[in-house]
């Protein structure tokens, strides 16, 4: 009877393994937003990568990884959930070339400024996930917003998230924050490696070692993010921590409040919101 119902569990174990179906993920437009994502796809077990770009030499570091590489958008035939990574102006083109591989199936799209709706009314059949990272998926620390369709179940959502936090922090939002989100936290890498720079150059007028100033300005960066997300602080409270009567950071912000940063950013941050508006509108436009 022992040997009986080892030969049983062994069978049944069996069965299993052949019924248990790899899932293939398709990331069309593997520049460096899509290349970075196809890389981090890797550390999820069993999943087939496929990566598409028209110029696919550029492809060959990723292929040496094991993904499958392709000029060849159709590949996505063979895929359970298409990652669209190409430029907003391509979308709609790249979408009517393989609607018909992609029906039923999930489809994440990063392009910014792209509407649920636009996606929707170009490829029917398919489900849309709308997201928008940045480009700190390179070291897995991006934020990601992400909107659905209404045809997206709770097991695409749940796919979607498990695929999100290889990259960063993903969070379901209202389509309605999308362009603002785009502008700030799509956009923020660029104004903050602005200050960086800024904050480069400062260390060596004052005598610093570039290599040092870089470093400094850098950690800076990242342990006020970690007060403000770890510790729970804000950045008055970060601001009034740091700043002692008569000492050496006063003397800094006096300077600072000079050439009001603060207003700069804003209207930085607000331009691109418009920016990311007018994409939208100019591309519905063209559609329609």
């Amino acid at each position: 009877m022992l040997v009986c119902s080892e030969s049983v569990s062994y069978e049944t174990d069996f069965n299993l393994s052949i019924l248990v179906k790899v899932l293939t993920i398709a990331v069309i437009g593997a520049g460096v937003i899509g290349s970075a994502i196809a890389k981090s796809l890797l550390s999820m077990k069993g999943e087939r990568i496929i990566a598409t770009d028209r110029y696919i030499e550029k492809l060959r570091g990723l292929e040496e990884l094991g993904i499958t590489v392709t000029r060849d958008n159709k590949a996505v035939r063979e895929a359970d959930i298409i990652i669209l990574c190409v430029k907003p102006g391509d979308v709609q083109d790249v979408l009517n070339e393989i609607k018909d591989e992609i029906e039923n199936k999930l489809v994440i799209s990063v392009a910014a400024a792209i509407k649920l709706n636009f996606l929707k009314k170009t490829a029917p059949k398919a489900r849309f996930i709308r997201a928008m990272p940045n480009i700190a998926i390179l070291v897995q620390e991006a934020f990601i917003a992400y909107c659905v369709d209404s045809d997206v179940t709770l097991e695409n959502k749940s796919k979607a998230e498990e695929i999100f936090r290889l990259l960063g922090k993903p969070l379901e939002l209202d389509e309605g924050f999308m362009d603002a989100i785009t502008a700030l936290s799509g956009c923020a890498p660029a104004y903050l490696s602005v200050i960086l720079e800024a904050l480069t150059y400062a260390g060596l007028k004052v005598g610093l070692p570039r290599d040092l100033a870089l470093s400094l300005s850098s950690q800076a960066m990242i342990g006020t993010g970690k007060l403000v997300l770890e510790a729970q602080k804000t950045p008055s409270e970060i601001k009034d921590m740091v700043t002692t009567p008569g000492g050496v950071t006063i003397e800094g912000l006096r300077e600072l409040e000079k050439i009001q940063i603060k207003h700069a950013i804003m209207k930085a941050i607000e331009a691109a919101t418009m920016k990311s508006r007018k994409i939208t509108e100019e591309l519905s436009s063209i559609k329609n």
